[in-house]
């Protein structure tokens, strides 16, 4: 067990406290365990744990070694996410160990951290002022927004690395707007690790390397970093088989050095069978990320490379009659001689470094092909004072879960306020939509304002898995006129119909031609041939152009179909669905 010193910062409390006299009465804080939707993210089991900041659930007190036990109850890898327009954010917050470590900061161990994502989907850190003493102080001040609405945006805090955490608030000048992010319905990425995975020895919250690995990947991510204790222990296994992850990692290698060596094969190839038993995720083993003093120290790298040899045995026992069985290497993990604090745990570099490295082999199991995407898929808040993106993005998952789609309307703000499901309450033309699909289970996949990058994001994160389509409809780019070229447009699109194809292969595909627009009519006439010359000829593919009924003799917009040059009113609804159903038939 490591040694913890306390730490405190009397004065900064002094001032921080007076500075806030004040203002006290005029703060509202937020406790996450007292809101009724519980939006503690970063661990399975979340109901089941309930109000508490643990990583386990409580029977698992009676399964796991106590050592295991005690460590579930420090707080690496919870985070809340929630949305605020508030110019300062206070944390306030209690902690049962020690402040800090030898080899650790206090920012590190009991610290909290703040990030924040734009109305682009662009992420950025927030620093603070902090205090350390019974109760932990964080303060954001002089916070500034630049959105299309004045709604504010997302931040994400992550909670201590290596402490517990007794309660915790956060609170924002009242009048404010403060809402939770629910917890996510997407299949998160499961890690089972050592004292590296837990956050040894990153300097804050957010270099922890899987805090990182969640924001690079931008999915949930649980940390299952045991201090010490990462033993490929059966009891945690089957725990961690409960889990639905998209991902399992087992990186333990760390922790089965010296007398443990001999049973890393064993115990490896129980651990995959038990988990291949009741998931069908990808696993990928990962091997010792190496001593780098080694260089300097035959015996170091003796040390880890016996481990390695025998996760390597294991691995290949395995690999033939394990589906889905992948293995991540010491080179392409690739820490360099300034990652480790202290021979054995990561400083921020080594954290970025493992980071980066997951980042990568991830991406090529999950989505392979998302580094040759011409854009970087992402969210977006744009639309905030008609909807909420990220409550919408959930719904889409949910309702494809439960009344699994034949027909998909992917598309932007055309597409969103139309009418269907899930319910939209600006819909514009909903009887032309009931009309249109009478018997048939649809999913409206419409985001307000969403770009090509934000729906590239939205496929990729779950949003046409587990259900088999029959016929999906793609009316999308209006959006990225005023941001790229022709050919940059062309090239998404034709990229999304190749992720769409990927994940529903057997559904008949068609990719509706941008709509006429006004100013952009001449435009628009030349970037849809580019479009079809491109998507001419694919496999279950077939282009629909409704352009001409929108347009004049004389190229011009019909501004009768439209409410606003952009978006069509209730007739333009019905010419479009007059022509959508000839596909239905």
């Amino acid at each position: 067990m490591w040694y913890r010193q306390s730490s405190s910062s009397l004065l900064f409390l002094f001032i921080l406290m007076f500075e806030g006299m004040n203002l006290c009465a005029q703060t509202d804080w937020h406790n996450p365990l007292e809101d009724t939707s519980l939006p503690v993210q970063g661990r399975g089991w979340n109901t089941e744990i309930g109000k508490t900041y643990s990583r386990l659930p409580l029977r698992a007190k009676e399964i796991v070694r106590k050592p295991v036990w005690d460590l579930s109850q420090e707080s690496a890898g919870l985070y809340v996410k929630f949305h605020t327009n508030a110019a300062n954010i206070q944390v306030k917050y209690k902690v049962s160990g020690g402040l800090s470590m030898s080899h650790m900061a206090a920012t590190g161990v009991s610290g909290v951290d703040l990030y924040t994502t734009d109305a682009d989907g662009n992420q950025y850190w927030c620093a603070g002022r902090y205090g350390f003493n019974d109760t932990i102080n964080y303060s954001y001040e002089n916070l500034t927004y630049s959105n299309p609405h004045n709604r504010g945006r997302e931040y994400c805090l992550y909670f201590p690395l290596y402490n517990k955490v007794e309660y915790l608030q956060i609170g924002v000048p009242a009048g404010c707007r403060f809402e939770f992010v629910r917890t996510s319905l997407e299949k998160p990425v499961v890690v089972y690790g050592t004292s590296i995975a837990q956050g040894a020895c990153a300097s804050r919250p957010g270099m922890a390397w899987t805090n990182i690995l969640q924001r690079q990947l931008d999915t949930p991510v649980i940390n299952l970093g045991f201090s010490g204790n990462g033993q490929l222990d059966e009891e945690v296994l089957g725990l961690i088989a409960e889990l639905d992850a998209s991902l399992f990692i087992i990186d333990c290698m760390p922790n089965m050095t010296g007398e443990r060596v001999q049973l890393i094969k064993d115990r490896v190839e129980k651990a995959v069978r038990l988990i291949r038993s009741k998931r069908k995720a990808p696993i990928l083993l990962v091997e010792h990320d190496g001593y780098m003093g080694y260089k300097v120290s035959a015996q170091k790298a003796e040390d880890f490379i016996d481990t390695n040899k025998q996760l390597q045995a294991a691995y290949h026992s395995l690999k033939g009659n394990v589906e889905g069985l992948y293995y991540m290497t010491f080179e392409e993990l690739g820490l360099c001689m300034d990652s480790q604090v202290d021979g054995v745990h990561a400083t921020d570099l080594g954290m970025q470094q493992y980071a980066d490295a997951y980042s990568k082999k991830i991406k090529s199991i999950l989505y392979p092909a998302i580094d040759s995407l011409i854009f970087k898929p992402c969210r977006q808040y744009r639309d905030a004072n008609t909807y909420q993106w990220d409550a919408r993005h959930e719904e889409v998952l949910k309702y494809n879960a439960e009344h699994q789609p034949e027909i998909v309307m992917i598309g932007n703000s055309i597409t969103h306020y139309w009418g269907g499901l899930p319910f939209e309450k600006n819909r514009k033309a909903d009887d032309v939509w009931q009309k249109l699909f009478k018997g048939k289970r649809v999913v409206n996949m419409g985001f307000g304002w969403d770009r090509l990058e934000n729906m590239m994001w939205r496929i990729i994160h779950g949003e046409l898995d587990g259900f088999r389509a029959k016929k999906i409809f793609m009316l999308m780019g209006t959006n990225n006129l005023q941001q790229n070229s022709d050919m940059e447009i062309v090239k998404a699109i034709s990229q999304i119909v190749g992720i769409v194809k990927n994940k529903q292969p057997d559904a008949q595909l068609y990719v509706v031609n941008i709509l006429p627009r006004r100013g952009f009519e001449s435009r628009l006439s030349k970037l849809n041939h580019l479009l079809n010359a491109r998507l001419t000829g694919g496999s279950n593919v077939r282009i629909l152009d409704f352009s001409s009924f929108f347009l004049n003799s004389d190229g011009g917009l019909k501004e009768e179909l439209f409410s606003d040059g952009l978006h069509p009113n209730h007739k333009g609804y019905e010419i479009i669905s007059e022509q959508l159903a000839k596909s239905l038939k």
